[in-house]
């Protein structure tokens, strides 16, 4: 089902063509101060990969991805990549890429099996990046400290677009504010995972939400999440407060990534343990992989935030439903 919201009384501040070039700017200097503050290179990255190398991203595990056979290679399945996150790690053994260094690259997907909304698509455009560490470096502070230095690239992405428009009012906190997502379900014990993220958020402005994946108290999880790149003890969501929304926005999902031993637990806790003869996990398995931190951040999404645009369609290239699209033009919502 598709499902929009309409802010009361919202315009946009731009036209397609202003906002265009906004777009750009935004990419060009996020991108920038990203690969500056982490330390990363950008290199090319795949579309597609082989279905039985075990490299896609299986999201929630529910996710159908998209999926073809190619005229060279008869019987084989190739499959449009929902993420790079198992791809980049193979990728900083194969670059010998050294401790504190990484990669990152531009990202497109298609998610067929999303719901769309104000901020869900089924084309996906993000950075994903991987950066090799050291085992010393996997700890909660570790990742902490990599949280902060993203965050300082959209304080400076702000500062740039107030300098540009007179007419751009900042918005964001100073810092961002961590919680488990443990300590998220004792404050908010009552309601849904959803509504503690937003709660929190509305109170904290920006939050990163930690240990995803895992098993709460109450038996339940906050959120999906695959048990073969995250380690779900030292992970988590990079989240804002949308005041245009009126709701949370997951901007950012990171993680320090799997060793040999928590692959195990984890492929264990979900009986999936059949993965272990896929080729990438074999390489997990035997510590033939380097230890890794890595993410995805949305650009379109980003873009959307600090623009203040009401609907993902405002600053992407992609298909809707009629009954969006007619609903955008009847309030003023200019979709690419």
């Amino acid at each position: 089902m598709s499902s929009i919201i309409i802010p009361e009384g919202y315009t946009s501040r731009q036209n397609i063509m202003e906002t265009e070039i906004a777009i750009k700017l935004i990419k060009d200097f996020f991108e920038r101060e990203l690969s500056k503050e982490l330390n990363l290179t950008r290199i090319s990255a795949p579309l597609f990969v082989k279905r039985d190398t075990g490299l896609n991203d299986n999201l929630n595990g529910v996710e159908r991805p998209v999926s073809f056979e190619m005229k060279e290679a008869e019987g084989e399945i190739i499959e449009i990549v929902h993420s790079l996150a198992k791809w980049k790690r193979l990728a900083l053994k194969r670059y010998g890429v050294n401790s504190g260094e990484g990669i990152y690259t531009d990202m497109n997907a298609i998610r067929r099996d999303e719901d769309l909304d104000n901020t869900h698509s089924i084309y996906v455009d993000q950075w994903d990046w991987e950066r090799v560490i050291d085992r010393e470096d996997r700890n909660i502070d570790f990742l902490k400290g990599i949280v902060n230095k993203i965050y300082s690239v959209f304080k400076k992405t702000e500062e740039m677009l107030a300098k540009k428009y007179e007419n751009y009012t900042k918005f964001l906190p100073e810092k961002v504010t961590f919680v488990t997502s443990q300590e998220l379900e004792n404050l908010y014990p009552e309601i849904p995972a959803g509504e503690r993220e937003n709660r929190f958020a509305k109170d904290n402005g920006a939050i990163f939400i930690m240990q995803i994946g895992k098993l709460l108290e109450s038996k339940q999880r906050h959120d999906g999440r695959a048990p073969d790149y995250d380690d779900w003890d030292l992970n988590g969501d990079l989240i804002m407060w949308n005041p245009i929304l009126d709701s949370a926005l997951e901007l950012s999902s990171m993680g320090i990534r799997v060793d040999s031993e928590s692959l195990e637990r984890q492929l264990k806790e979900l009986n999936l343990e059949e993965r272990k003869e896929l080729e990438y996990h074999r390489m997990l398995l035997n510590n033939e992989l380097p230890l890794t931190i890595g993410g995805g951040i949305g650009q379109s999404r980003i873009c959307m935030f600090l623009l203040q645009r009401a609907h993902i369609g405002e600053v992407q290239a992609s298909l809707w439903s009629d009954e969006i699209i007619a609903e955008c033009e009847k309030n003023g919502i200019n979709l690419l």
